[in-house]
């Protein structure tokens, strides 16, 4: 039997610290929050979108960074047997639109206190209150940890202590100091599914007009790199929702003047499909103002901006737009250019990209290569992927892995 510390009482923490003890190991659980899983209560807009209904060879398509150091993690504990063990725990889940799993209760809390049973069953202890200060080194292998509190000695340790960001969460980087201080290098932190802040101000007057089914691409210099299709609303600052925080996280480690998106606000049509029901249109409404005629294509709120970019006064008459400024419209409805002035906030940002570098962890136990008995797990580890509940899988895949691991 070992005696470990589960540093964090997140997604990654609890679970790894469930199944380390299921495996009869003694397992503490240090938590400098009052409580255990804060950030999973702000998840999903307070609901928790748990996983991705998927298989394990599409949940690796949508990881951004490392997603073949994740493949054996995510076959162990895939997206089905994630939901299997929450149902099996007492937690209905519901499956929603984009494949999405929430709890029926619709209440984050609700998973967090599965988690939670799950330890005390176990016979998980918790600390709460008490944050842990160092890790301490002996001959490359994990010796004890010095808390707010006290010093203990434990043969194993486990840092599931989260990212950079939602600070006030807990998450403040405790965990990649302790890897900084066993020898790991540490891959530059991003902020990942974040809002963007657009160039210019044209976005100020089309603040909280929301967006459905629309195409987002991104562009790095000319290259194309990928499209998402969605929903994303306009802001304050510029831009955000699920198509944009997926966006951001590709875009987060590029040249950001090098980077540019194309908006389509109309993918279902082709060229030649919208050039067809924009003539429809303006017979329909060929003695009205173009303003007046485009109000059943777009959005009102979008009608000056996109007339403005296409070199269309909003007062002409339908009859009196040429071919070629129609060919302009039609242009400027497919392809919406905007440039990325900078990523919001990590006060702001979903996840953390970036974090302890893989190559230096063992991916089927998540134990460091560097220090014996020292595990990583979660967002600490250089991991993310897409918003949609893949980000809170890969915590829960990587937590089983180094749980299940410890088994002497």
């Amino acid at each position: 039997m070992s005696k470990v510390a589960v540093i964090g009482a997140g997604a990654a923490g609890l679970i790894a610290a469930y199944f380390a003890a299921k495996n009869g190991n003694e397992v503490t659980v240090f938590e400098k929050n009052e409580k255990s899983g804060k950030k999973i209560y702000i998840t999903g807009k307070g609901r928790c979108n748990v996983t991705h209904d998927c298989s394990p060879e599409e949940f690796l398509e949508n990881v951004v960074s490392n997603p073949k150091f994740l493949t054996g993690a995510v076959y162990a504990f895939s997206p089905s047997k994630c939901v299997q063990f929450f149902e099996d725990g007492g937690l209905k889940l519901k499956l929603e639109r984009g494949a999405r799993y929430f709890p029926v209760s619709n209440k984050a809390s609700d998973v967090t206190r599965c988690l939670e049973n799950y330890c005390k069953n176990a016979g998980v202890t918790f600390n709460f209150g008490e944050k842990v200060l160092n890790i301490s080194v002996l001959h490359s292998i994990m010796s004890d940890i010095t808390t707010t509190k006290s010093k203990y000695y434990f043969n194993k340790a486990i840092v599931c202590t989260g990212g950079l960001s939602y600070p006030s969460t807990g998450s403040t980087g405790d965990g990649y100091e302790f890897a900084k201080a066993a020898g790991h290098k540490i891959v530059p932190l991003k902020q990942g599914l974040c809002g963007l802040n657009l160039k210019g101000d044209f976005y100020k007057s089309l603040q909280g007009l929301t967006l459905k089914n629309v195409n987002l691409s991104v562009y790095n210099g000319d290259k194309f790199v990928k499209s998402f299709f969605g929903e994303m609303l306009f802001t304050h600052f510029g831009i955000s929702g699920p198509i944009v925080l997926s966006a951001s996280s590709l875009i987060n480690r590029l040249d950001l003047k090098q980077v540019k998106l194309i908006l389509d606000f109309k993918p279902a049509l082709n060229a030649e499909q919208l050039d067809k029901r924009l003539l429809r249109d303006f017979e329909t409404y060929k003695n009205k103002a173009i303003s007046n005629c485009l109000k059943e294509l777009l959005p009102i709120a979008l009608i000056p901006e996109v007339l403005k970019r296409s070199g269309i006064r909003p007062e002409i008459q339908v009859n009196s737009v040429t071919k070629a400024q129609r060919l302009s419209l039609l242009t400027t409805v497919k392809n919406f250019d905007m440039i990325v002035a900078s990523l919001r906030d990590f006060s702001e940002a979903i996840i953390t990209c970036g974090g302890v570098a893989v190559n230096e962890i063992n991916p089927k136990t998540m134990e460091s290569k560097l220090v014996k008995g020292l595990y990583f797990c979660g967002e600490v580890l250089d991991l993310d992927a897409f918003t949609g509940g893949y980000n809170l899988q890969i915590a829960f895949s990587t937590g089983y892995a180094a749980g299940n691991a410890i088994k002497d």
